[in-house]
């Protein structure tokens, strides 16, 4: 018998207990055909890249596989007739990976990084910043210059001192 590993998507619709009850379908079909299923691995409730058959979300299942073609084919053959699996896809492999996947790897090191304020960047209006710029404006391009008072003082943006007078146009 050959090994295989299937990842399908369920409908956003569908409950997880209804996606764990199509599991079990899928295995009763492979176990009549000769075949078992060695692990299997649910990813969650995920968004989707793109939207199929006006789907944005879709709960993803990992199967790993051990059996003929021909268990592997009716499997497919049921998946394609579904109408609440919108995509499946079905790899042979050399040999089945004990432990985790590399999905479930990931999402168990996310929990280690710790709450969101704890990162850099201090928020929308916060401290240092990508730039490094504090509360002072001392980022790497150094402390801000000194504002111009003359131009607060008169409400606005004043003109140059050497700006030419509009008066006594030339003929």
């Amino acid at each position: 018998m050959a090994f295989y590993e299937c990842v399908l998507i369920a409908r956003q619709d569908v409950s997880a207990s209804q996606v764990e009850s199509l599991i079990a379908d899928y295995t009763k079909i492979l176990e009549d055909n000769g075949g078992r299923v060695a692990g299997s691995e649910y990813w969650g409730l995920r968004t989707l890249s793109y939207r199929i058959k006006k789907n944005r979300k879709g709960h993803y299942q990992m199967l790993r596989i051990d059996a003929p073609a021909a268990a592997v084919h009716e499997l497919e053959r049921n998946m394609r007739l579904s109408d609440d699996v919108i995509r499946y896809m079905t790899v042979r492999v050399e040999e089945l990976e004990e432990g985790p996947s590399v999905v479930m790897q990931q999402r168990n090191t996310r929990d280690d990084r710790g709450p969101r304020g704890d990162r850099r960047g201090g928020g929308r209006f916060g401290g240092d910043g990508p730039r490094g710029d504090g509360p002072r404006g001392d980022g790497p391009r150094g402390p801000r210059p000194p504002r111009d008072n003359a131009r607060e003082a008169e409400g606005g943006a004043a003109a140059p001192a050497s700006a030419p007078a509009s008066e006594g146009a030339a003929e």
